[in-house]
């Protein structure tokens, strides 16, 4: 910085990888994820590593790699994309190849839980009750 000070270090996980510059309809071979086998996963769907694919890890693409890597822990499929840096649709198609492989378990959220707009309100309450930087609380609608 100008004072002389370094810069603050960032706050958070680091992605595993970087941004992709390889198009995604290369990644996932022209498929989409609402395809011929119904609707795609939901971006909440949790995802994690089995054995098979930790085992599998060396036989991998690059991104299935990274996404078996970064599974070891459940995660939803929209944190998988934002940490790999990744398209969400493109994570959805090789999350299906992998669950396919018996390499990812899937757990796809009960759809009428996730409908549910009591669950959104008491979300949003939680929210607003997290002071901002200034000790303040959110009071807008």
């Amino acid at each position: 910085m100008a004072d002389g000070t370094p810069p603050a270090e960032p706050s958070g996980p680091d992605p595993v990888g970087y941004a992709s510059a390889v198009r995604p309809f290369l990644l996932t071979a022209g498929r989409v994820a609402d395809g011929d086998d119904g609707p795609s996963l939901p971006v909440e769907t949790q995802v994690v590593a089995t054995a098979e694919g930790i085992d599998a890890l060396g036989r991998l693409s690059f991104e299935q790699h990274d996404i078996v890597a970064a599974c070891r822990l459940p995660q939803s499929l929209a944190e998988v994309a934002a940490r790999l840096r990744l398209h969400l649709n493109v994570v959805r198609v090789l999350a299906e190849d992998l669950r396919a492989a018996g390499q990812l378990t899937v757990h796809v959220p009960d759809s009428g839980v996730v409908q549910d707009a009591s669950v959104l309100r008491r979300v949003i309450d939680g929210l607003r009750a997290i002071p901002d930087a200034r000790g303040a609380l959110s009071d807008s609608d």
